[in-house]
């Protein structure tokens, strides 16, 4: 499963990378656009109105039952198998919140989110409830998440195998050999 982040959608460059990135290893994903982005989008409003645009389409509840029910057609189509979850940005602010409350996740990507932002407050009731192995990645030089609410959403987590990366740089210069090894990290758990 793999979460895009704000205002990209499912088709964005780095989420198709990865997704090459996993089928080099034999591991199938799929996408699907987060609220008001992408197909589900009207205009650039999640550019204008990120957090108006979130609460407006159901916000976190609508997140876990639209990656619920795609998991659940899909498992209808293929079978159920291991399942991971890969997302940054607003990828976390619906991966945390699926990954806490599906069991069929095994193994979470995670990262540049903090406790903050519109659902913040979900964020923080739900990461102890995250139990599967974590890696969670955080942008020292973040201009968009505040570091020490990133380092308290990582502190939140309950799964007992969490590990952080920290690399310098913005936002969106998480460096390339991060996701080459977040494939990795997904496939020795998912094998």
């Amino acid at each position: 499963m793999l979460g895009h982040g704000g205002t990209t959608n499912k088709k964005a460059e780095y989420i198709v990378n990865v997704a090459g990135l996993l089928a080099a290893r034999g591991i199938a994903s799929f996408a699907i656009d987060g609220p008001g982005h992408g197909d589900r989008a009207s205009g650039d409003d999640a550019v204008k109105d990120f957090a108006g645009v979130w609460n407006k389409n159901g916000g976190t509840d609508t997140v876990i039952s639209d990656w619920r029910a795609a998991l659940d057609f899909i498992e209808a189509q293929e079978g159920a198998r291991p399942t991971g979850w890969w997302g940054l940005s607003m990828g976390t602010m619906m991966g945390l919140p699926v990954t806490a409350s599906d069991e069929r996740i095994k193994v979470a990507l995670l990262g540049l989110m903090g406790t903050w932002g519109p659902n913040g407050a979900d964020l923080k009731r739900l990461a102890p409830s995250v139990s599967c192995p974590v890696r969670f990645l955080v942008q020292w030089d973040d201009e968009i998440v505040p570091r020490d609410k990133a380092f308290e959403l990582f502190g939140l987590i309950g799964s007992k195998k969490k590990t952080m990366h920290v690399n310098p740089g913005a936002h969106s210069a998480v460096p390339v050999p991060e996701f080459e090894d977040s494939a990795n990290y997904l496939d020795r758990y998912l094998r």
